[in-house]
């Protein structure tokens, strides 16, 4: 763990506070639908579609990219003081854990802010994780846009010293199959190995 992830995570409130309460409903939502519990109610909208971003070299990427490899997403954003950079960091673990097979795998870290998070502050900001994570941006429309394909929640919140900002948004990692398609979201408390065998499944 590099000096700067490591700065990151000892900055984690003892509390996460109410800003995340929209993500919690969602997630809690895709549970029960994911292990069947809402499945005999009603299917959840479609997650997923098409999406043209650039990624923190300036690659352009689509959901074509998703096609014959599992995919883990994750959207968040680089000002985040706790919850991005912890699911990254464990994201980044599991990479490690999988060894070669991190090479067969998508990993994006999608930004939600897109008005601060350009190419370069994404590749800086991901400079501490694993290097087969990609982060993705683009201008508002384009992140708006795939924000609504993968129903996640997101919204600025301003913060108490005015003029600055947060985001308050969906702290799932979705993880979809070699299809491109949802799959369910994918659990992470769990040790980094036990996620890589998991994830070896969808290879």
């Amino acid at each position: 763990m590099t000096d700067r992830t490591s700065r990151m995570l000892a900055s984690r409130p003892l509390v996460i506070v109410a800003a995340f309460a929209g993500s919690l409903v969602v997630g809690l939502l895709l549970m029960l639908w994911a292990v069947g519990g809402l499945r005999n109610v009603a299917a959840p909208a479609a997650i997923g579609g098409p999406f043209q971003l650039a990624d923190q070299a300036g690659q352009i990427v689509t959901e074509k990219n998703l096609k014959g490899r599992p995919t883990l997403i994750f959207f968040g954003f680089t000002h985040c003081p706790d919850v991005c950079p912890t699911a990254l960091f464990e994201i980044s673990e599991v990479l490690k854990a999988m060894g070669k097979d991190a090479d067969r795998v998508n990993a994006f870290f999608v930004s939600v802010d897109p008005e601060r998070d350009t190419p370069a502050a994404m590749k800086d900001y991901l400079s501490s994780f694993d290097p087969h994570l990609k982060g993705l941006t683009g201008d508002p429309e384009a992140v708006a846009k795939v924000i609504s394909a993968y129903r996640v929640y997101a919204r600025k919140v301003p913060t108490k010293d005015g003029g600055d900002y947060t985001m308050d948004h969906t702290a799932l990692i979705y993880l979809m199959d070699r299809d491109g398609k949802f799959v369910s979201p994918f659990n992470l408390k769990r040790t980094p190995e036990e996620a890589a065998a998991d994830l070896k499944r969808y290879l």
